[in-house]
């Protein structure tokens, strides 16, 4: 087992796992969406077993009034395979590592609504719920 920072030239395996996670998210959008996400740091960070990614999470390090300098996670997923075992544990361990290496004072998790079992999961990893987020869709 390996975690590391993933490169573009993974894109594939992230997708083959994050799609799990974003169904509707076609390759060509991700891919976009990815790389204009590079502006502002954004990181993919992986858990590999051999060359099989089995826990993902695109993360970045902002700073914002509400949450001073933290790390933002906008993507984690475990493949379903791999949920019953401890990579989604070892996934948290290393970012909260690398959120104090990076001088943060919280980790933010972005997560959908009506994902109960990883409410449960952030719970049981020190996490409190704290925000309410809205989103309007610009048509």
């Amino acid at each position: 087992m390996q975690i590391r920072e993933l490169n573009l030239k993974e894109l594939e395996s992230v997708y083959g796992v994050l799609s799990q996670l974003r169904p509707t998210l076609s390759y060509e959008e991700f891919e976009d969406l990815i790389y204009d996400m590079r502006h502002s740091e954004y990181k993919m960070f992986g858990i590999m077993e051999g060359d099989v990614l089995v826990s993902y999470a695109g993360v970045a390090v902002q700073t914002t009034l509400a949450h001073k300098r933290h790390l933002y996670v906008y993507d984690f997923v475990t493949d379903e395979e791999y949920k019953s075992m401890q990579y989604t544990q070892w996934m948290f361990e290393y970012l909260h590592d690398y959120a104090k290496s990076c001088m943060c004072v919280n980790i933010v998790i972005a997560s959908e609504i009506l994902d109960l079992q990883m409410h449960y999961t952030y719970r049981k990893n020190g996490f409190k719920k704290r925000d309410v987020l809205f989103c309007k869709k610009i048509v």
